[in-house]
This record gives structure tokens, sequence and C-alpha cells, in this order.
């Protein structure tokens, strides 16, 4: 496939000959499989001020404008879905078939319920007599983590759009391809020029000088707590809004009359899904001790039969790891757990067997894991999971609650009922009972070191907005 890798400023795609590259490794062969530009602060400058320029014209948009354009978007998505699917795959490993079912669609969903969203939203109101309206709060510098590619950019630059605001998006230097695609989409869909601007680069470089830009009016970062906090300083001494979707360490709670035979498979595969990449992943369970050597065994047969290979392949439920510090950051972390003594169910270090290139684990079950271990407490981003075993539910909720983090969170119950009563003790962004289906209009973000904010639906559009109050209107 052919992808423009420069970066795309001011409806234009501009590079500097002295520019450095960065390579991109294609994740299952450890190849390179092509580079892009290395952006620096002069880039960000460029491309800042284009979208300082456009904003006057475009917080001005009517409702009606910015629908046509995200209807653009969309239709546009649609049409080339196979070659993001393709480039997901090349450059972050994701099966082929999770890319497209998965990585691709939930991402053109972003869009979809943008639209929905802004065609009923009442960005004037009156409150007790009072007239209040919702204005774009301004340039948005908008960085992407590697794990959802494309998913992360449409759930901030969909709601950016919507709200009128114009934005400067920093994709992660480890698997841009797709956000290359996705400018020239945004391209190709008539977007005014210095709306969207993309500058390709490292954190440090690239992502520190937007958040850092004193014509940056917010940044909405996705990534780890360890970055989030750099950027939520970097952001500081100019009073920016700071939206952060950080880390997480998410429990699986099973209630004593939940249907284990069913669930504990759905909780594996499901906290396996994109190689256990995804911050929102239900790694813990947090199960009754006395069905504990039930759930081992529905848990290692499970895990076990998870097809890891090749990501091209069909049959490929997982594909490898998205890169190399990955692959020794889960290496590590699951010697962690053996040398802690925490029980090795299935699993463990290496590669899995006929495997010997590429950044592939073994999908990995720990029992017997209690809250002071590592693999309890840290985000592993593999395919691990670790099974508590608690006495009582006032333990379970202990167990629940004890980590720095609270992203997202499930339980299961045939009583729902008790289930409610569990979910409104866990201290998390969102709780999922009994595996219900997802949803772009559910509020998105996380209590304490899970970040600050919240994405999709009408939540993530108010997060672009500042509240004008008019008395005497």
């Amino acid at each position: 496939m052919k992808i423009d890798t420069r970066h795309y400023i001011d409806g234009r795609w501009v590079d500097r000959p002295d520019a450095p590259r960065l390579p991109v490794t294609n994740p299952a062969t450890e190849e390179v499989i092509g580079e892009i530009a290395a952006g620096n602060a002069s880039d960000v400058e460029l491309a800042v001020a284009a979208a300082a320029r456009a904003f006057p014209g475009f917080s001005r948009s009517n409702k009606a404008v910015r629908l046509a354009l995200l209807s653009r978007i969309c239709d546009l998505l649609e049409e080339r879905a196979e070659q993001f699917a393709q480039a997901i795959t090349a450059e972050m490993g994701a099966a082929i078939t999770f890319s497209r079912a998965g990585q691709v669609h939930f991402g053109i969903e972003h869009v979809r319920v943008m639209l929905d969203v802004l065609r009923d939203y009442q960005f004037q109101t009156q409150v007790n007599g009072i007239h209040v309206q919702r204005e774009p709060i301004g340039v948005c510098a908008l960085i992407t983590p590697w794990n959802w590619p494309l998913y992360q950019i449409t759930a901030k630059v969909a709601p950016a759009l919507a709200a009128g605001c114009t934005v400067v998006l920093k994709p992660s230097e480890l698997s841009p391809f797709s956000a290359l695609l996705f400018a020239q989409v945004m391209h190709d869909a008539g977007t005014p020029p210095g709306v969207f601007n993309l500058v390709n680069g490292t954190g440090e470089a690239v992502g520190a000088a937007m958040a850092s830009h004193p014509k940056v009016d917010m940044v909405s970062f996705t990534g780890s707590t360890r970055a989030g906090v750099l950027v939520a300083q970097a952001a500081a001494p100019t009073i920016k809004r700071v939206v952060q979707e950080l880390g997480g360490k998410s429990p699986n709670v099973f209630l004593p009359d939940a249907d284990f035979a069913a669930a504990v498979p759905k909780g594996i595969l499901g906290a396996m899904r994109n190689v256990g990449q995804s911050c929102a992943a239900p790694t813990r369970l947090v199960v009754p001790r006395a069905r504990l050597a039930e759930v081992e065994a529905l848990a290692a047969e499970t895990a076990d039969s998870i097809v890891v290979g090749n990501p091209l392949d069909d049959a490929c439920m997982i594909g490898p790891l998205a890169n190399a510090p990955q692959f020794a950051k889960v290496q590590d972390l699951i010697q962690a757990g053996i040398d802690e003594g925490a029980k090795l169910v299935c699993g463990g270090t290496g590669r899995p067997a006929g495997l010997n290139r590429g950044f592939f684990a073994r999908p990995t079950v720990f029992s017997e894991v209690t809250p002071d271990m590592r693999v309890a407490q840290e985000e592993i981003f593999g395919p691990v999971v670790v099974i508590q075993p608690y006495e009582d539910e006032e333990d379970a909720v202990r167990i629940a609650n004890a980590t720095v983090y609270g992203l997202s969170s499930h339980v299961q119950s045939a009583d729902q009922e008790a289930a409610r009563r569990m979910a409104n003790r866990i201290r998390a962004g969102q709780v999922h009972i009994n595996y219900p289906a997802w949803s772009g209009y559910a509020p998105f973000g996380g209590y304490r070191q899970s970040g600050n904010g919240r994405e999709y639906g009408v939540f993530g559009l108010e997060e672009y907005c500042e509240v004008k109050a008019i008395l005497g209107y």
C-alpha cells in the first residue's frame, strides 16, 4: 500500500529535507517495513499556527457543516476499511480478523456515534432563566497510543470537530501508518486547511511541544500513566485543559452464583483480546476461593485453545505484541509472577512453540495471586491474566479496589440486584455486568491514576467545549 509518511499541516503534506526518519517495524517478522518523518518543535509550531488560524472560521460553522464533514469522513473510512485493517496488522500485529471486526469497525463507530450525538445536541440552553451555551474550547492537541491506533484517533477527532475545534494530532510513532491513512481521509473529505493537522514524532520531541504550547487550549492524551504525568506537567504552566485516559488493572468479579462455565472463558478471551494490549482489559479474575480449582481449569483450557501465530492467517486469534519494548516488559512481568510465588496455571515466559521470531508471547494465567504481587498491581499489557481468590463479598470489594487504577471493571452474577450492589462499590469509570455489548455512547474514563475526563458520546463532545453563562440575555 502507498502511504504518505510526511506531516500533514494546513491542508498539505509537508516535510523538512533535513528531518531524521523513524523506522516502523512489523512485530510479526521484526523487519523494518517503512519509515516516517520525525517531527520536532518547529513542526509543532507550524501545525499549531495553522490550527489557530483556522479556529475562528471553523468554530463559527453551523451544525449542518460539521455534520456533513463527519458524514464524509465516515463514508471514506468505510470505503477504505480494508486498507486500514491491513495497515494496523502490519504496524502493530493485530490479527487481521480482529483488525477488521475490532480495530477498524469500532473506530468507524466513534464517528457514527458522534454524528448521532451532534444531530440532537443543543449547544444553547436555558437554565433557571440563565442563557447557557457551550462553545468550542479552541486548538486541541491530541496524542494517541499504538495499541488501538484508529480507534483512539476517531474517539478524539470526531468530538473535537463536532464541537467546532481545530486539532493537531500526534499519533504513536510505533504504529503511524493507520494515522497517515486517516490524514488522507481528512484531506479527501474536504476538511478546511488547518482544521486537522498531523505531526509525526516521539513523545519527547513532539508530544511535549504540543502539551506545553501556549496556543494549545486543550490536550487529550491516551497512554501510560507515567507519560500522562509528563503531559500534565508540561501543560500546567499554561493552565490548559488536560483530559487523560491512562492505565488500568481491571477486575472481573465473579459472585458465587455466576455461570462459571460460560463466564470464565469469556473473561479469559476478553482479557487477551488485542493480545491483552487494552487499558480496559479485565485482567484480574476475582473469584470465590471455594471455586478456585474450577476457575483454574476453565481458564487453562481457554488460554491453551488460543491460536497464536501469523496475524494475516484467518485462523490466528492473537498475533504478536506490538513492539520490542512491550515484549520485553511482558516477559519481565511473567518472570516476576513466577519469582513472587504465584501459581503458574498455563503459559509462561518465551514464545509459543514453533514461533522463533516475532514478538509473540504465550497466553499465560497465574492463580493464588495476592494484591501485593507485581502481577496484581502493574499493568502488564499482554496476554496475561491473574486469578485472585476472595473469602467473602467484603474481601472481593477490597481486592477489586486494591490498585492505583480505576478505569474499567466487570461483575458476573445471575442475581441482577447483587451485581448492581457490587458494581456500585467498585471504584472505576465503567462497570460491565454479565458482558454487555460495547457502546460508543457510554462515557469512558477513569478514577485515580487511570486518568481524568471522559470520552465517547455526549460526554466526549462536552470535554471539547467551554461553558458560557449569559445573564440578562
